[in-house]
């Protein structure tokens, strides 16, 4: 018969067991719809990660790249490139040319950063190496991007 410290430690081991699901062991990075919360995307990041919304400036009809890293549970902005000064562009800012576009290094770090994807702009989000078209993925809907922590279950889901 088992004694009550071994009783004890068994249930000790099944309700560590039982709540490892929902111990956070990463972050994704989710985009959900702005208005109802649901998460259209969520794909696996770590601090460092590259995270670029390009996109057609709608006026000036450009390309414009703006970057973030992930850094803990925000988004560092890097870097913006653009090829043209239009509406929303950073017209004080310190800026530079390379191979023809124009560089910005911004500053902030943000919780959230919300976008209205548009047909004519085709915005198109860069997680890593992966690409999604937000356009599609969202049809049209304006999201909130975001990082979140990741359960156990959902990193070891990642693996398979």
């Amino acid at each position: 018969m088992p004694t009550a410290r071994t009783v004890a430690l068994a249930a000790v081991a099944l309700v560590a067991l039982a709540a490892a699901p929902a111990v956070p062991t990463g972050r994704a990075l989710v985009v959900a719809d702005a208005e109802t919360g649901e998460a259209y995307l969520q794909t696996p990041v770590e601090n460092g990660t590259a995270v670029t919304l390009a996109y057609t400036h709608s006026v000036e009809k450009t390309p414009v790249r703006d970057v973030y890293v992930v850094d803990g549970d925000r988004l560092v902005a890097a870097r913006m490139t653009f090829e043209s000064y239009g509406w929303g562009l950073p017209s004080r800012a310190n800026v530079t040319r390379e191979d023809g576009r124009f560089v910005s290094d911004p500053s902030g770090a943000y919780q959230r950063i919300t976008v209205a994807p548009g047909d004519v702009a085709g915005h198109r989000l860069r997680v890593g190496n992966r690409s999604y078209d937000l356009v599609g993925l969202t049809d049209e809907r304006s999201v909130d991007i975001h990082i979140t922590r990741r359960s156990a279950v959902a990193a070891a889901a990642d693996s398979l």
